[in-house]
C-alpha cells in the first residue's frame, strides 16, 4: 500500500472574474447608487446588469458617477442643514396644543404622537412622521412635556410641548 504525502497548502490565485460596475441603484450588501464596486462577473451578467441595477463601469460611466455622487452630497448637505433650522426653530418657540382637562389638571385621554404631528403641521407648517417622535411617558397632565424629534439620519430636535386646557 502506497501512502499519501501530505502537500503542500497552495496560495490562492488573485480571481480573475471579477469585474468593476456601476450601481445604478442602492442593491442590499453591494453598495449604494452611484458607487463603483467589483463583483464577481457571473453576478454581474446574470443579475445586476438585466435587472437594471448596475452597468459596466467604463470612462463614461466613472465619470457620470462621480457627478451623481457630488449632486447627492449636495443633496444630502442641503437636507441637513434644513433639517438643523426646523430643530432651531423647535427649540425657539413651545408647540401649543389644547386638550380637555379636569380641575386637578388630568386631561381627559392623552395627548398622541398624532396629536403632535397635526399641531406641528398646523404652527410650524412642517410635516413630520409620528414614528420619528421620541415621547418618553404619556403626556395626561396639563403642562410642559419635552418630546425628541428626528429630523434626519444624525439631527434630532427637542420639541417643547405646552398643553393647555381647552
Amino acid at each position: 500500500m502506497r501512502t499519501l504525502a501530505a502537500r503542500p497548502p497552495q496560495p490562492n490565485p488573485p480571481r480573475a472574474d471579477l469585474v468593476q460596475v456601476l450601481l445604478r441603484r442602492d442593491v442590499k450588501g453591494i453598495g449604494r447608487r452611484g458607487e463603483i464596486v467589483s463583483v464577481s462577473s457571473g453576478h454581474a451578467r446574470n443579475y445586476l446588469i438585466p435587472n437594471g441595477l448596475a452597468v459596466e463601469a467604463t470612462d463614461g460611466a466613472v465619470a457620470q458617477a462621480e457627478s451623481q455622487k457630488k449632486s447627492r452630497d449636495l443633496r444630502e448637505a442641503a437636507d441637513k442643514e434644513s433639517a438643523r433650522a426646523i430643530a432651531a426653530m423647535f427649540a425657539a418657540e413651545p408647540l401649543v396644543i389644547t386638550a380637555k382637562a379636569g380641575a386637578s389638571g388630568k386631561l381627559f385621554g392623552s395627548v398622541t404622537a398624532a396629536d403632535i404631528v397635526e399641531a406641528v403641521q398646523r404652527q410650524f407648517h412642517v410635516v413630520v412622521d409620528r414614528k420619528h417622535l421620541t415621547i418618553d411617558a404619556p403626556i395626561r397632565e396639563v403642562g410642559m412635556h419635552e418630546v425628541v424629534v428626528a429630523l434626519y439620519a444624525d439631527v434630532r430636535g427637542t420639541l417643547r410641548v405646552d398643553v393647555r386646557v381647552a
